[in-house]
């Protein structure tokens, strides 16, 4: 019973810090761009991939290990809904953190990144898509966690 405990506090504890960092993302890069806030932006999304890398380990072993077992998890809409969603957040995010990535070497230089703004726009749609992927995934959570959506 305890390490379940443990478990799902890391779980929910990652989730929280995932979107935390993109939250901060989302607001630096509404704003002008400096060198400050580019590198903050990077921080975000350093903190934004190590939490993201912890709720899907974690929450493997909980399916797994410390909850109703994958038997049930593998039959919930909800579960596969949430997870489907992650995985296409887990996609669409590689692009804006290569783009910061490449901020990198023109930060170090004393400069600041060359963003054009037709990239700018993508990054904050992105982002925004992002979001809304969590809000999805936050409806799935709740109704997996109340047995709806359960086939099999």
């Amino acid at each position: 019973m305890g390490y379940s405990a443990l478990f799902a506090f890391l779980h929910h504890a990652a989730a929280f810090t995932l979107f935390a960092a993109l939250a901060v993302e989302w607001v630096l890069i509404r704003n002008e761009l400096t060198q400050a806030s580019a590198r903050s932006i990077m921080r975000a999304d350093l903190i934004y991939g190590v939490a993201a890398g912890v709720v899907l380990v974690v929450g493997f072993l909980r399916v797994y290990f410390f909850e109703k077992g994958s038997e049930y998890y593998c039959h919930s809409a909800p579960f596969i809904t949430k997870l489907t969603v992650f995985l296409l957040i887990g996609l669409i995010s590689i692009y804006p953190t290569v783009v910061f990535l490449k901020w990198g070497k023109p930060l170090k230089e004393g400069r600041l990144p060359e963003v054009p703004p037709a990239q700018l726009r993508t990054l904050r749609l992105i982002l925004h898509l992002e979001q809304g992927g969590i809000v999805i995934m936050l409806l799935a959570a709740a109704l997996m966690a109340r047995g709806i959506g359960f086939f099999g």
